[in-house]
């Protein structure tokens, strides 16, 4: 079959979830003509699994992907049929915010939003290949080759001057179900079968994973008397920060538990599911087992916590969570009809799991380029992450680093001590990941720092630098961050004198009575005051907006846990700056160890921050390498003086 040019875009974006949307959207509004590919359109911000955003650690980066400018967390504004903010029993820091979505509506709304920008082409098709071109004018250290397009199944070719790829678990898809095995994409859509050898020929490391879905259940054939009933918040917090409030009639979600019939099904069955079998090679992961791990890994737990969760408005399907599995239909049925309320469930879509090819991610540079291919990016489950919310902080990296190399600028880099995007990116091209990768609260060091209710002022400029913050958005920031210190400084300063309206005050919220005067900020700084509820007794206090008051009080009341991880983050920063030439020669390094080399070599850290945190380098090699430096600085200063 003969190959004939079609057309030339700035961006072409390979696949259309959640990172492929956020790429596409990110190119094109900063203004390069972009073309995103999705093997069908009906895979557009498709939700194969959980009908849900956010949740622990997830809902900080929907909160920085919006502060960034991307689309995730407005979508789901639009399309939530329920709302919760979960952790709030425990401190600022991982408060995560979680929607229910409407999973066709989520996927209508994107295509629509998508359809929308004049610089963006979405076209169906399936990419089996991409175009390079050797590099003429090489020098060490830079790629080999430079991607100049794709191509399709059909024999077309698109020209490009940078490639996202972003198939998410389409690539050389395969679903298991007990002893049936066959070549399939999420939801039963087609594969992508050619991508994944052609990639190989261009020197692309691939690998497999798997991940899984439960069954979906209708829902008029549930029992809900049996099981507990979990409500909306009744204020719903929206992930968008240009959104204010939100009011929406919301749909319960419902918990119900495995037993120990359950758990013997299960037991009996190992033999007959995928995971235990042997049929499945690729690896799942850690932190979102199938039911099947979960009653081995933890044979002493009787039960396990099960979330019925509505799929959407139009729908009865509703979603089985914590229950993936890839045992036969028929146990599939047995085991699910133990559960309190679903004794008579009805089945609409089977539990699967899903083998899938994808990257070892330290073939990628903290832009998410590939350092071998100069203009080609990648994001999402392609790059070895699990989750919606993963993909689209990645997509939207790799879109907007593919513009700035097409506007030949410097990359957006971001590094962990300024976002939960920075550790999810670094985590994956500077650890050796075995596993699928799932965001968590717990990788974050600086997390009181990165907390989800600050993201706009931590990101917001750096997503207007890059052209996808709006004006207005970004003043706004600016007078945010001036009303924020004002207002702090100001609190600091108000002395309250122990007088009666005040003690009563303090002992209508069980505070300790005050013998003699105090700052305002002293009593924000008590567990059970805030800034709020002080308020009858602040007679200067400015109107202020709930955001802002949300940060003064936050400030305030964490000031010395905030600055001593400023001083930390300090401390990291000295390592960051420390830049490595694209060029450097280990090898040159006589005192280095010979696993420390062949690790730096390998994964060719952009500074001595990063390879400080490459498994298999040492502090004494830190130190060795930094020495070296500082020797090769000296030198070069002396020849040219």
């Amino acid at each position: 079959m003969s190959n004939f040019v079609m057309d030339e875009y700035d961006v072409i974006v390979v696949g259309a979830g959640h990172a492929g949307c956020e790429a596409a959207l990110a190119s094109c509004r900063m203004g390069q003509r972009t073309l995103m590919f999705s093997i069908t359109l009906e895979a557009v911000a498709m939700m194969a699994c959980n009908p849900s955003i956010g949740g622990t650690g997830k809902g900080h980066l929907v909160r920085e992907i919006d502060a960034l400018g991307g689309e995730m967390g407005k979508n789901i504004d639009k399309t939530f049929i329920q709302s919760r903010m979960l952790n709030t029993a425990k401190g600022p820091a991982v408060h995560s915010l979680r929607a229910q979505a409407d999973k066709e509506f989520y996927h209508r709304e994107m295509k629509k939003t998508i359809e929308a920008e004049p610089l963006l082409h979405l076209k169906q098709g399936e990419v089996i290949d991409i175009i390079t071109d050797e590099i003429t004018d090489k020098t060490d250290g830079k790629p080999d080759k430079r991607v100049t397009g794709v191509v399709l199944k059909t024999g077309a070719v698109y020209k490009a001057k940078a490639v996202v790829i972003a198939t998410g678990t389409f690539l050389s898809g395969k679903i298991f179900i007990g002893d049936a095995a066959y070549e399939s994409g999420p939801n039963g859509l087609a594969p992508a079968r050619e991508l994944a050898d052609n990639l190989r020929k261009h020197g692309i490391e691939l690998r497999r994973f798997k991940t899984g879905t439960p069954a979906r259940a209708l829902s008029k054939s549930l029992d809900y008397s049996k099981m507990t009933e979990q409500k909306g918040d009744p204020v719903p917090v929206p992930f968008s920060f240009m959104n204010d409030t939100l009011k929406r009639d919301q749909i319960s979600c419902w918990l119900s538990y495995t037993n120990e019939e359950t758990h013997t099904i299960i037991r009996n069955n190992f033999h007959r599911s995928a995971l235990f079998g042997g049929k499945i090679e690729g690896i799942g992961p850690r932190y979102c087992p199938s039911i099947e791990d979960k009653v081995v890994k933890f044979a002493d737990k009787n039960r396990h916590q099960i979330f019925i969760e509505p799929e959407g408005l139009n729908t009865n399907e509703m979603y089985v969570g914590g229950m993936s599995s890839s045992l036969p239909e028929d146990v599939q049925y047995r085991m699910y009809r133990t559960l309190p309320g679903m004794e008579n469930a009805k089945i609409v879509r089977n539990a699967y799991a899903i083998e899938y090819d994808c990257i070892n991610p330290n073939q990628l540079y903290p832009s998410l380029e590939f350092k071998k291919i100069k203009g080609l990016f990648s994001g999402g489950q392609f790059n070895g992450s699990s989750g919606y919310e993963e993909a689209a902080a990645q997509g939207l990296v790799a879109g907007i680093n593919a513009a700035m190399s097409v506007l030949l600028k410097e990359p957006l880099i971001l590094d962990r001590s300024e976002s939960y995007i920075g550790v999810l990116i670094d985590d994956l091209v500077t650890k050796e990941n075995h596993e699928p990768y799932r965001m968590m609260t717990s990788r974050a060091e600086y997390r009181l720092l990165l907390r989800q209710d600050n993201a706009d002022l931590r990101l917001s400029k750096k997503g207007y630098r890059v052209g996808l913050i709006s004006q207005e958005r970004y003043d706004w920031i600016l007078e945010k961050e001036r009303l924020i210190e004002e207002e702090i400084a100001r609190v600091e300063k108000v002395n309250i004198g122990a007088n009666k309206k005040v003690q009563a005050l303090l002992e209508e919220y069980e505070s300790t009575p005050l013998n003699t005067g105090t700052s305002l900020a002293e009593l924000i700084r008590r567990p059970e005051l805030n800034y709020e509820v002080l308020a009858p007794i602040d007679e200067d206090r400015p109107e202020l907006p709930d955001e802002v008051a949300e940060q003064v009080n936050i400030n305030i009341k964490y000031d010395g846990y905030i600055k001593r991880q400023i001083k930390q983050v300090e401390n990291f920063k000295k390592l960051e700056v420390k830049k490595i030439q694209e060029d450097f020669d280990y090898d040159d390094v006589n005192s280095l160890r010979i696993e420390a080399r062949q690790k730096l070599k390998q994964y060719q850290p952009v500074n001595i921050g990063q390879a400080s945190r490459i498994s298999g380098v040492s502090p004494a090699d830190i130190s060795v390498l930094l020495v070296y430096m500082e020797q090769m600085r000296q030198k070069n200063s002396k020849k040219e003086s």
